[in-house]
């Protein structure tokens, strides 16, 4: 009894960080079980597909609500990342779990290191004839009380981008919540809580799309799965509200903060051989 309350207790965490900076939760669900619990690697990253998806489901209302999510570039953006998500979730059950560990901390570290570049906080102009006008991927957002206007760039790029992202969730489970943010904020230049909202409504289909592989194999277990579901859903609707009233730099440092933490601490365990 007092493991499913840690664990449920991890699980608001993990929705809390998810629906803060669009990770999806999987950074800290999947060290939480299988370091934490001992869980095999592909039953943790089943149990942290529907964290994702829960996550996603949780903080996404409150998003579109108060108009910070672009559901028109997200949706085009998951014609990529669904895609991607199906290919990953076939290769991760031919790998072995620690080489799956470690892959796992070396995206994250990635994440860590692209983030930590010194860029501004965009908020570009829609240019007229361009693919951005054509395909309608711009829009507002609230931002102390006034509406501000932007649109995407280099929408080809940030498309094959959510390929591999799509990818990296099915293979690790993460929801490529970091990814995704990565490439809306870094390649297609949307303001960063654009980025992060519309990753927390693109993540859950990302990760319907591989957990149904994960639950084909029988990979998916419900004892795992139902308090970490619920703790991500209590997470991440905490999460959506102090997003409404937080500042982007701090976003950003407690995102590379946690993030090369857990990166650092899965790698040293892949390497060393402790998944199963």
């Amino acid at each position: 009894m007092s493991e499913i309350i840690i664990l449920f207790l991890g699980a608001i965490s993990a929705g809390l960080l998810g629906s803060l900076t669009g990770l999806g939760g999987g950074v800290i669900i999947i060290p939480l079980l299988t370091l934490g619990f001992g869980v095999p690697m592909h039953y943790a990253i089943g149990a942290s597909l529907i964290s994702v998806i829960g996550t996603s489901s949780g903080a996404a209302v409150a998003f579109v609500k108060e108009g910070f999510t672009n559901m028109r570039i997200g949706m085009f953006l998951e014609i990529a990342t669904t895609a991607g998500a199906i290919v990953g979730a076939l290769v991760s059950g031919m790998l072995n779990p620690n080489t799956i560990g470690i892959i796992f901390a070396s995206i994250l570290l990635l994440t860590v290191i692209l983030n930590l570049k010194g860029k501004p906080d965009h908020q570009e102009p829609l240019i007229k004839g361009s693919l951005e006008e054509k395909l309608k991927l711009y829009g507002t957002f609230p931002d102390k009380g006034v509406l501000k206007n932007y649109s995407a760039r280099n929408t080809v790029p940030g498309f094959l981008m959510m390929m591999f992202a799509g990818a990296m969730s099915g293979l690790l489970g993460i929801g490529s919540g970091a990814l995704k943010v990565l490439a809306m904020d870094n390649m297609m230049k949307l303001p960063f809580k654009v980025s992060t909202t519309t990753s927390n409504f693109m993540i859950g289909v990302t990760a319907v799309a591989s957990a149904l592989i994960y639950f084909q194999r029988g990979e998916i277990i419900p004892v795992i799965v139902a308090p970490v579901l619920i703790g991500v859903v209590i997470g991440s609707f905490i999460g959506s509200k102090t997003l409404m009233v937080s500042k982007t730099k701090k976003l950003k440092i407690f995102f590379a903060i946690v993030i090369t933490i857990l990166s650092i601490y899965m790698m040293y365990n892949g390497i060393n051989k402790s998944f199963r």
